[in-house]
């Protein structure tokens, strides 16, 4: 890809397989009706923006999911595992790719995440793979609830590229959701939609000239 100097890599559905359905799945067996608008990958109930963004501690999220589900006596772990049911996992593929792209550009991850999927991605990382976070596969990794932004807002890009002092005419920006895409484009972002699962993220940056 031309002109290209940096990468900004979304985190699930690029890297890391993650399942709404599951999550919605999840969430209905706990009692939460109408899950379309409760929680779905275009959009979602305020808390998880909130909780996104760290505004909210994980037992006010596991409060607001009981009011939802108008269910006080969830317990935490069954609220955990509901809202941990999406994530799948990645492979080791993947993290060969990400150390390959990291030799030709300057790289860094920018994810939507929150205190509970964090906890538990990394205790993946460090079961699965055996390696402690993803230091070592990008130049800088950035969190949502660490930065108190979220996509698709512009400040969390002008943040990013202000710390790293990265050119947006130089920076490609990967994700699966269109309304990021919106957003990175907003702050002047090269982008490209994520269009396949993460076990073909190899042939998708070949295909897009990355690799």
């Amino acid at each position: 890809m031309q002109n290209i100097k940096n990468i900004i890599f979304d985190y699930g559905n690029v890297i890391f397989d993650i399942d709404f359905k599951i999550a919605q799945t999840s969430f209905q067996k706990l009692g939460i009706t109408d899950i379309e608008n409760f929680f779905a990958h275009k959009g979602h109930n305020q808390l998880f923006d909130d909780f996104e963004t760290g505004a909210i501690s994980p037992a006010e999220f596991r409060a607001g999911i009981r009011k939802a589900a108008g269910k006080p006596e969830l317990t935490d772990q069954q609220i955990d595992d509901a809202w941990n049911s999406l994530l799948i996992g990645t492979i080791q593929e993947n993290h060969d790719l990400l150390l390959q792209v990291k030799e030709k550009y300057r790289t860094f991850l920018l994810s939507n995440n929150n205190e509970i999927h964090y906890e538990w991605i990394i205790n993946y990382l460090k079961t699965t793979f055996k390696i402690n976070n993803y230091d070592a596969y990008f130049e800088k990794a950035y969190f949502s609830q660490h930065m108190k932004l979220r996509k698709p807002n512009t400040n969390i890009f002008e943040q990013v590229l202000k710390e790293n002092n990265l050119n947006p005419a130089e920076t490609l920006f990967i994700d699966d959701s269109p309304q990021h895409i919106e957003g990175a484009k907003k702050v002047g972002l090269n982008t490209l939609l994520m269009t396949e699962k993460p076990a073909q993220l190899g042939s998708f940056l070949k295909a897009n000239g990355i690799l």
